[in-house]
């Protein structure tokens, strides 16, 4: 997987609007669950590209130091066998000081070569670790964008299951509500309110009935004053005085 393309997934992941995708979304739950299986799988992915990245920069910059080092090692080296050079000159020995001399320009130019190579090593070490900075602020991005869409999801599920409780709780309540005029509770009440009307209709009837009795009674009771005082006339007493 090249650098390049790495970046370019961690910024496209990093980037991500969370809610948008969620309001977008037929199933949020679904959609979450398989964003953070890919988001993890994406890390693993960027983890391990990265790590190979830093690895290679390292390698680098291990080349880099031992240029250097041997830069100055061949340096050192190059000093010293002038310095011999000069002092077989000074002593008469021109063959050993020119043999010094001529060991002192190989190590000049093994020094050149480490320096130049060195040189020709820092704009990519400098390029690599520009790069491994944006991968590692990149990833931790994606991390903490893993983290959003673990809580959204932990957060999701958690209201849907509150959700559904108070549904349930509505149900519930609604199938025992006595003023539901369809529920068996309502029916029952009403059934026992017609029975009481009946009750107290046949009160009402069995009261007339019996005050009709009554009203016999003093229609009979009145029919036999009149027979008495009938009888008293025909016995010779007047009607004033069998009234009084």
């Amino acid at each position: 997987m090249a650098k390049q393309s790495i970046f370019g997934r961690i910024a496209q992941l990093a980037k991500a609007n969370i809610n948008a995708l969620i309001d977008s979304a037929e199933d949020p739950k679904l959609m979450l669950d398989q964003m953070v299986r890919d988001y993890t799988n994406s890390i693993a992915d960027a983890e391990s590209a990265i790590a190979e990245t830093i690895g290679n920069l390292r390698l680098l910059e291990d080349d880099h130091r031992e240029d250097v080092e041997a830069a100055r090692e061949w340096g050192n080296k190059a000093i010293a066998a002038s310095r011999k050079g000069d002092e077989l000159r000074a002593a008469g020995d021109a063959a050993g000081a020119d043999k010094f001399d001529a060991l002192a320009k190989v190590a000049l130019g093994r020094q050149i070569t480490s320096e130049n190579e060195a040189k020709a090593a820092e704009p990519q070490i400098a390029s690599q670790t520009e790069i491994v900075d944006k991968l590692k602020s990149g990833l931790n991005a994606m991390k903490d964008k893993l983290g959003q869409l673990a809580s959204k999801r932990d957060e999701l599920i958690a209201r849907s299951k509150t959700a559904a409780a108070q549904t349930q709780v509505m149900d519930a309540v609604k199938s025992i509500d006595i003023l539901d005029p369809t529920s068996e509770v309502s029916r029952f009440e009403e059934k026992i309110r017609r029975e009481e009307a009946r009750v107290r209709g046949a009160s009402e009837l069995a009261a007339s009935s019996l005050d009709a009795q009554f009203n016999e009674l003093e229609d009979i009771g009145e029919l036999t004053e009149v027979d008495a005082r009938l009888a008293a006339l025909k016995a010779g007493g007047s009607a004033s005085a069998i009234g009084q």
